[in-house]
């Protein structure tokens, strides 16, 4: 039985995964592969065996992950023992977090096993010395964006463009009455709940996040409201993981209790739903951002990280941006506020620009949907079949 060894380090890396293991079962040389490593849920759904918890590798910035270095360290240190060893893999398939994950394959490549890399870091936008590394460590660089091939084949290292899964699984018609019905059902809300205007709040999917972003989104709410006195408002925020409710749901509180005519609602889940009825989009920055440009969404982008650790970051990018919808397009067709930036008055005033202006919101539609047709591929299928290949490839060579 062939083996593939992968590792994802947070839900997002769950995300892309899941379709490939689904895609693996399909081809006929890697039907039977036994699967192992470490991710979330829906890996596991797909027949991922998790031998380490995910939560260990979802930090995000360099203050946060030196708080959880020694865990993360040690269960690399785990990782590369088991797979250079009994667990050795035909092929390792490395998802995002490169943090973590170009260590593994370092190690793993240098041990004579072939690893792939799916996500490429962002070399493009900050850490460019880091492609001497991926050098070093990657057999082949599977890309989500088109314009990534061009840059390892340049520095000599093997690239394929996949396109992105969530451009796959999200139509290219939004239907938000629809969306709205379903929100409306699972929260057992009066039919027309949301007829108005409905504001997507999205404040990430980390405790940090929660802790950073989340109070100015929920003051931007209550500003919002303020603007739009007369008019009927609905807040949609959908909590990311179970143990995310807890914290939201006490700012929930504290919000209603100044505020207690904002329409807020908390859903489990479903931020493809949420998306999809949204007037606007609330958003911090990360993958959810290019969800929101994928149902075509107007939206504003912030984020806010530990003060140390936006240093070390403005250092090293060379961007001028942050927002993916806004790297893709090459220019700033969303606004981002991130920082000392991140005030409500401000994301308020952004938020009503966008619903005051319906010209706008028309032309970035249009350039939401030519990028929805570029990135659209059939990408599970793509990396499971560049898995197939490499261990095919794998056992000729110790055939031979």
């Amino acid at each position: 039985m062939s083996k593939l060894a992968c590792v994802a380090g947070e839900p997002s890396g769950d995300l892309l995964a899941a379709p490939v293991l689904s895609a693996l079962k399909q081809i006929p040389d890697t039907s039977g592969l036994e699967v192992y490593g470490i991710g979330g849920p829906r890996m596991q759904e797909q027949g991922l065996r998790s031998d380490w918890p995910m939560e260990t590798l979802s930090v995000r910035g360099y203050v946060e992950a030196i708080k959880q270095l020694p865990a993360i360290l040690k269960l690399r240190k785990e990782l590369i023992s088991n797979l250079t060893g009994e667990g050795r893999p035909d092929v390792y398939l490395g998802i995002d977090a490169p943090d973590f994950n170009l260590g593994v394959e370092l190690a793993l490549r240098k041990a004579g096993i072939p690893t792939l890399h799916f996500v490429s870091p962002s070399i493009w936008a900050w850490r460019a010395g880091r492609i001497t590394k991926i050098k070093q460590a990657v057999e082949r660089m599977l890309c989500i964006f088109p314009f990534e091939t061009e840059i390892y084949e340049r520095a000599g290292i093997s690239a394929t463009y996949v396109g992105h899964p969530l451009a796959s699984e999200i139509p290219l018609e939004p239907n938000p009455v629809t969306a709205r019905q379903r929100i409306e059902k699972i929260l057992s809300l009066p039919v027309n709940t949301l007829d108005g205007v409905v504001v997507s709040v999205l404040p990430g999917s980390r405790s940090s996040e929660i802790e950073l972003i989340a109070p100015v989104f929920f003051e931007t709410m209550a500003e919002l409201m303020k603007r739009m006195l007369g008019q009927a408002i609905h807040f949609v925020i959908p909590v990311a993981t179970p143990r995310l409710r807890e914290p939201l749901e006490a700012q929930l509180k504290n919000t209603l209790d100044k505020n207690p005519d904002l329409k807020i609602y908390l859903i489990d889940g479903e931020a493809d739903a949420v998306l999809e009825a949204a007037d606007v989009v609330l958003i911090a920055s990360g993958t959810a951002t290019l969800q929101a440009a994928l149902w075509k969404k107007p939206m504003v982008i912030s984020y806010k990280v530990p003060w140390l650790t936006a240093q070390i970051m403005k250092r090293q990018g060379y961007l001028p941006y942050v927002g993916l919808p806004n790297i893709l397009c090459g220019e700033f067709v969303v606004p981002e506020l991130l920082q000392d930036d991140a005030t409500p008055n401000k994301l308020a005033d952004a938020l009503v620009d966008w619903l005051n202006k319906p010209g706008k919101v028309a032309q970035l539609k249009t350039r939401f949907a030519e990028m929805h047709e570029t990135l659209r591929r059939p990408t599970g299928l793509l990396v499971a079949q560049a898995v197939a290949q490499t261990i095919t490839a794998s056992k000729n060579r110790i055939t031979v």
